[in-house]
């Protein structure tokens, strides 16, 4: 069986080098990080975790939450995170929570006593929604306006309105939403985007073309029904994510409506779909890898006790245009 002696060999560094980087990677250079990381692998050495994790009172591993695992944004997200924690040392443990909050507290429990040294929530939460416990080291990523704690995230109504503003320069007055539950964060904020853009453009909001979904398929599917079934139906839509927005592309299809000659569809998230689907989507989005990868350095911050420049770290959003969109005096409504 190989030792610390051995992988401090083959690394070319002490055995004190080799000891930190296994219990505090955060306090080795990267250079000797890397050097160490390949002799153990090298020498397939497999340090005693709980010896490790008990001389340091730390578990070295992270807890993330996530509402649903099947999210294709999410999943980047959370390979990011795994990716950033893998470089310093720690192991990622993955909780859906299907959005429930006792399910929730289970996970944080791991926290509470000590077999996570802290947790990544990528469920948004409400406004007015009670802060975690001091004691956890705890960072949102994928949050949304107002998060009690520290959050890595988007501006939701910004990105909202730059898409819905797009749509109003190219001529459509009637724009209708797909959205998420309405009581979701998410759709609260990109809610509140396309009626600022609507209001500066001087249209009047239509609650009647704003169609409650849940970020699903299936839900893209039944409002693209709706839509269809409509006499006076809008000549956009603006999707909340682009799952339901890929979906309703196909469900408008399934009732002979041409997308975009006559109706444009817009997506949220810029998943890897958005760019293969017919036609391709055009999307806001989001900076999913960069989000995880800046959670995770923010929460092994607040880990080690150091302090963080802010508390919200908001990210750039981009629009992306692709083919799914066209003038309006091009389309029949």
């Amino acid at each position: 069986m190989s030792s610390i002696r051995e992988v401090s060999r083959v690394a070319g560094v002490s055995i004190a080098t080799v000891s930190r980087a296994l219990s505090t990677p955060e306090k080795v250079s990267k250079k000797s990080l890397r050097k160490v990381q390949e002799a153990v692998e090298k020498v397939h050495y497999r340090p005693n975790m709980m010896a490790r994790n008990f001389r340091a009172a730390r578990s070295h591993s992270i807890v993330v939450l996530v509402p649903n695992l099947a999210n294709l944004h999410f999943a980047t997200v959370i390979r990011s995170l795994e990716e950033e924690a893998h470089k310093n040392g720690y192991s990622v443990l993955l909780g859906d929570t299907g959005g429930s909050e006792e399910r929730d507290q289970e996970y944080m429990n791991l926290v509470e006593t000590r077999q996570a040294d802290g947790a990544i929530q990528l469920l948004a939460h409400a406004k007015g929604a009670p802060p975690p416990p001091d004691h956890i080291a705890i960072v949102n990523a994928c949050g949304a306006e107002d998060t009690p704690y520290a959050c890595v995230r988007i501006d939701n109504a910004e990105a909202s309105k730059t898409v819905v503003d797009y749509l109003i320069s190219l001529g459509h007055r009637r724009i209708g939403v797909i959205s998420g539950l309405k009581s979701n964060p998410h759709s609260i904020d990109r809610l509140k985007g396309y009626t600022q853009a609507l209001s500066n453009a001087g249209i009047p909001f239509d609650a009647n073309i704003v169609v409650e979904g849940d970020f699903t398929i299936a839900s893209g599917l039944n409002a693209a029904n709706h839509f269809a079934a409509m006499k006076n139906r809008p000549t956009a839509l603006f999707c909340m994510n682009d799952e339901m927005a890929i979906a309703a592309i196909q469900g408008l299809r399934n009732h002979d409506i041409k997308i975009p000659e006559e109706m444009s569809i817009t997506g949220f998230d810029d998943i890897e779909f958005s760019r293969i689907s017919d036609p391709p989507l055009t999307t806001v989005s989001q900076p999913a890898k960069e989000i995880g990868k800046v959670a995770m350095r923010t929460l092994l911050k607040k880990i080690n006790g150091e302090g963080i420049a802010q508390e919200t770290i908001v990210l750039p959003h981009e629009l992306i245009v692709r083919k799914s969109t066209a003038l309006a005096q091009k389309q029949k409504g």
